[in-house]
């Protein structure tokens, strides 16, 4: 119960390894505000904690200001203190951003490749990518860290307190593979981090953030077969991360375990790439 007494806020808890790091740092005694655009998948991760009368469930957008202040300002209120928040919402794909043109063109250029056929179709994914693509993931991958990390400290900063955030980046960020999109915000993320623990630091507040590689996530499910099998044979350890494993890394840096522990990116990704 190394987080007893603590609380914390964690986006895109719904699914994935949001649910995974909601239910770690219970276990370990936290207080959570599980946040999520859709409130009611928060909510059914909140119901399987043994004891979810004490945890909290909300609604909102994290790419939009208004509504994360709302939330936070919400989890405050209703926990008397915010310790901790974990930046986890992010996407990787969406309307208007070219990924059906890039997979079905990375579906034909393989067959090309498996009939022992020189490649001719070219796998792009800029040049299909319309504004709106861009700017959704953008919204939430980085400007809702961005916003998280802006109405924590100013909670913080009233209250006169220390604590600690950690945000959830991507091994995408070092070797440069994915959408246009998803690198850059999660490679931002990483200068965010960094940034935000020298100028935070004298107030107390660290902040870490973790790098994970393929994890087996809903997200998973929209990539193509072969890509998946094809990232896992990439792998030293040869297989995709447990979302729980994301989460033990991210307990980790809120804990008083890491207490001289900030700005650092903590690559929970099998050995794929290094920090």
């Amino acid at each position: 119960m190394k987080l007893n007494g603590k609380t914390a806020i964690v986006t895109g808890a719904g699914q994935g390894i949001g649910a995974a790091i909601v239910t770690r740092l219970a276990q370990d005694g936290a207080r959570v505000a599980a946040i999520d655009l859709n409130v009611e998948s928060a909510q059914k991760v909140i119901d399987t904690l043994p004891n979810p009368d004490v945890h909290l469930a909300l609604g909102a957008n994290v790419g939009d200001s208004a509504a994360v202040i709302k939330a936070i300002r919400t989890a405050r209120d209703t926990f008397g203190q915010l310790d901790f928040a974990v930046n986890n919402a992010g996407i990787g794909r969406a309307d208007g951003d070219g990924s059906d043109a890039f997979y079905d063109a990375m579906g034909k250029r393989n067959e090309q490749l498996a009939n022992g056929e020189t490649p001719t179709v070219m796998v792009d994914h800029l040049i299909h990518m319309e504004d709106k693509g861009w700017q959704a993931v953008m919204d939430v991958n980085l400007n809702g860290p961005f916003y998280v990390c802006r109405e924590l400290t100013r909670i913080m900063a009233e209250d006169n307190k220390g604590g600690a955030i950690v945000n959830i980046s991507s091994t995408s960020a070092q070797s440069g593979e994915g959408s246009p999109h998803y690198v850059t915000s999660k490679t931002a993320l990483v200068g965010l981090t960094r940034q935000l623990a020298r100028e935070l630091a004298p107030r107390n507040i660290r902040v870490n953030a973790v790098a994970p590689g393929p994890t087996d996530t809903p997200v998973m499910q929209g990539i193509p077969a072969e890509w998946i099998t094809s990232m896992e044979n990439a792998i030293p350890l040869g297989r995709m991360a447990n979302p729980s494993e994301i989460a033990a890394a991210v307990a980790y840096l809120l804990s008083d375990d890491a207490s001289y522990v900030t700005g650092s990116i903590l690559a929970a990704n099998g050995g794929s790439y290094y920090f």
